[in-house]
């Protein structure tokens, strides 16, 4: 088997995701306005539409479809469809806050060995789901080596400090 293990690109962080959108300003108010997002400035060099936008340690980039009425349309929410996951302080606050604001959501809870965490999907304007959960109750176990901790606290340092252990593991 191959060795998978190291950070053979030198990554340190995931900086953005780009998502396809019908209109870039109704998805621009949905990141903002539900999610907190906030604009951010975009190069000015770009000759297609699209916002920028950051929150949370990573960037949102919008653009436009060059033809939005061929795009995909997503009725149902399907926790295993493609999705981008946030950690929340309060689940119950979360779910009041969607029934408030009228947004379609499934709630979903994963048991493992005890520990319970909960999430809830919705999609954005254009069918992109969004997960919100309390994912920081279940702690990252790599296939060989030590518990890494949760996954909101994962130090990619700290992975890449139990690589040489792991490594030694394997070669006894």
């Amino acid at each position: 088997m191959k060795d998978h293990m190291g950070n053979p690109l030198h990554l340190k962080s995931l900086n953005h995701i780009s998502l396809l959108c019908r209109s870039v300003e109704e998805s621009m108010n949905f990141y903002q306005d539900i999610l907190g997002f906030v604009p951010v400035r975009r190069p000015g060099s770009f000759d297609f539409d699209g916002a920028w936008l950051f929150g949370f340690g990573i960037g949102i980039h919008l653009l436009q479809s060059e033809d939005p009425e061929k795009m995909p349309k997503k009725g149902e929410i399907n926790p295993k469809d493609n999705h981008i996951s946030f950690q929340c302080e309060s689940m119950g606050a979360v779910e009041k806050k969607l029934k408030d604001m009228g947004i379609q959501h499934v709630r979903a809870l994963v048991e493992e060995g005890g520990i319970h965490v909960e999430q809830l999907f919705f999609h954005d304007p254009d069918g992109f789901m969004i997960e919100i959960c309390n994912c920081d109750n279940l702690p990252v176990i790599p296939l060989a080596g030590e518990v890494a901790r949760s996954c909101s606290c994962l130090n990619l340092q700290t992975m890449q400090q139990m690589q040489p252990m792991v490594q030694r593991e394997r070669a006894i």
